[in-house]
């Protein structure tokens, strides 16, 4: 199937490794031009060149996203030399930041902050573009009881209500949001990774409580977030679409 996204411009923010390397890999498949960024210089420069490789353009940048001048330079630079932005994809988080108040502050900056800079640095490019999209990424953490009272749920949640809202307001600009919510996705020297050799019996129960009996992958979330922001779902707005092999229990309406 063509999505229609040869030629547009995504730029995904965390996106050298894992799920966000990904969704880039995904949008140049399809033909689409990239605005990376991380905060290490070999990662951003090694993933430029290997997504140049597949005959894309390509503009990296070291960027720190809980940095507001760092995340406007970077953004800027590549609606400038990209012609545009039709896609906004913020993709970094802290992870799973501890329940200090650097714990909470981390998680809020990185996640949801930044998300929200991010949008207002593109949403002037957006609206001139003919498929304004932006895909958020948010967690199963943010719809059940997961791992206790701890930043990275309650900040991924914010997200979810942050991208319904936005999807009300951003329509009549033609500009559709929706979000993503994997569960656990294994990712080699990822977390999940970390955590099957660090504590094994808390891996092999969570693959346990997965129905389909595995973890899910990058490029099954970065697949996702593409159909998401391509035109070929263009009449979809507001929704958040969960990819958890049925890890969470709740039904989907």
């Amino acid at each position: 199937m063509d999505l229609g996204l040869q030629g547009k411009v995504a730029l995904i923010t965390g996106s050298t490794k894992g799920i966000g390397r990904g969704i880039a890999e995904a949008f140049a498949a399809e033909g689409c031009n990239l605005g990376i960024c991380a905060r290490n210089a070999d990662e951003v420069a090694k993933a430029v060149e290997e997504l140049q490789a597949t005959g894309v353009k390509v503009v990296g940048g070291i960027v720190d996203v809980a940095d507001a001048d760092s995340l406007t330079n970077w953004v800027n630079k590549c609606a400038e030399e990209l012609g545009g932005v039709d896609i906004f994809v913020p993709n970094v988080s802290a992870g799973g930041a501890d329940a200090s108040e650097d714990g909470w502050r981390a998680n809020f900056e990185a996640d949801m902050l930044s998300t929200w800079r991010g949008v207002q640095l593109t949403q002037p490019w957006l609206e001139k573009s003919d498929s304004g999209a932006i895909v958020v990424i948010s967690s199963t953490a943010a719809l059940e009881a997961f791992a206790g009272a701890v930043p990275y749920g309650a900040v991924k949640a914010a997200l979810l209500n942050y991208a319904g809202n936005l999807a009300q307001d951003l329509a009549p600009s033609g500009i559709r949001v929706n979000s993503v919510s994997p569960g656990p996705v294994f990712i080699e020297g990822g977390a999940w990774d970390q955590i099957k050799t660090a504590m094994p019996e808390v891996y092999e129960g969570t693959v346990a409580a997965i129905p389909m009996g595995r973890m899910g992958s990058a490029q099954e979330i970065a697949d996702t977030v593409t159909f998401l922001a391509s035109p070929r779902s263009g009449f979809t707005t507001g929704t958040n679409v969960v990819l958890d092999g049925g890890f969470t229990k709740r039904l989907q309406y």
